[in-house]
């Protein structure tokens, strides 16, 4: 089996920024529990994988990497060797259900195309394994629900990972948006993911694997960053899409999504997605103050200021890793049996409201939320 995953343009606008700059089988190293690790699988070994998460366990406490699955041999044996995973602990898409027999595994970490998360999520639940799978949870509500509840037959966590909410630029963002003193009254919050996609044969363009376009995979961080600075889920959205005519990069998905959500309390979401040019900010506006952050969304680097103006490098915030500090997250929840911050309910709600808001861009009308 082979997949494909990503570009050297989304990579790099992720890395720098477009715009600005069974059970559980714990081991037990030594008798101190501070020193107990959880071994994680990763299936999927592209860019994300290579590039982010494989360096990013230098950095983690509690997490490391025992397994790979992958479709390519030598690319899988090179990356086993790199990171000292034992070479008979590689496996192909066609025996991963073996991984069930591996105590080695405790949490399955999915890294695959968006259409192909339910499969896997379901299969590493049925073999005794914990889960974290990527961002969208899954192309359909339906995908995501069938999830959630193979994880909750198998008693195994489920955890997706939105690694933002977890790294502190973002946690001081969302201190501050919810803050009386800081921001008064919250009214909108603005927020725009967009880069140039590159080849119109990748996996992302592909809406069987996608499950769409912009909005599916940068459009999701703007989403989040109105959901979660508002500490509030939206009732209603409407919305529009774009693609250019002819580029052969956009023949199955959107390029760009415009999509505004109304709160209960009043406070609006307006924000953007796009595969056709690069933003990458967000603003808070309220009653008595604003915030701002540009970049936002990504690997390193993103910064944050409060007030109207912008001066010097924004706020003082001693920055992480953000994959180490998402997977040792999820390595603390099974170590101590604590539930996620980021569940399968949180991915599910994320892909309701992106249901939503084609919905609402088709038909050119106000979409209710459930």
């Amino acid at each position: 089996m082979s997949v494909d995953f990503g570009t050297v343009s989304r990579r790099t606008f992720l890395t720098t920024t477009a715009v600005a700059l069974g059970s559980t089988a714990l081991r037990v190293n030594s008798a101190s529990p501070e020193e107990r690790t959880v071994g994680f699988a990763l299936v999927g070994i592209g860019n994300l994988s290579m590039g982010q998460l494989l360096p990013a366990f230098a950095e983690c406490k509690l997490a490391r990497p025992v397994a790979l699955v992958s479709g390519h041999p030598p690319k899988a044996k090179e990356q086993a060797a790199k990171y000292g995973i034992d070479l008979k602990n590689i496996y192909d898409y066609d025996h991963f259900d073996s991984i069930k027999e591996n105590p080695a595994v405790d949490v399955v970490y999915i890294v695959l195309p968006n259409g192909m998360h339910a499969e896997y999520a379901i299969r590493a639940a049925q073999a005794g394994k914990h889960v974290l799978c990527e961002k969208p949870m899954a192309n359909t509500p339906s995908e995501c629900q069938a999830m959630i509840d193979a994880c909750r037959d198998a008693q195994r966590k489920l955890m997706i990972a939105y690694r933002l909410q977890y790294e502190p630029v973002t946690q001081k963002a969302i201190e501050l948006a919810r803050s009386p003193e800081a921001v008064g009254v919250l009214k909108q919050v603005t927020a725009e993911g967009g880069f140039s996609i590159g080849d119109p044969l990748q996996w992302r363009l592909n809406r069987k694997l996608a499950g769409g376009g912009s909005l599916m995979d940068i459009g999701i961080y703007a989403l989040q960053a109105a959901r979660y600075l508002t500490g509030e889920e939206p009732v209603e959205v409407t919305a529009i899409s774009y693609a250019t005519p002819n580029d052969p990069r956009f023949k199955e998905v959107e390029e760009t999504v415009e999509f505004d959500l109304r709160f209960e309390s009043g406070a609006v979401g307006s924000c953007l997605s796009s595969y056709g040019f690069g933003c990458n900010r967000f603003r808070v506006y309220g009653t008595r103050g604003q915030i701002q952050s540009e970049p936002f969304l990504s690997y390193q680097g993103n910064r944050l200021w409060q007030g109207e103006d912008r001066q010097g490098d924004g706020l003082a915030i001693k920055q992480g890793n953000h994959f180490a500090l998402e997977m040792d997250h999820f390595a603390q929840c099974v170590l101590n049996d604590e539930a996620p911050k980021t569940p399968g309910e949180e991915g599910l709600r994320d892909v309701k409201i992106i249901s939503a808001i084609y919905e609402a861009s088709e038909s050119g009308t106000a979409v209710k939320i459930a």
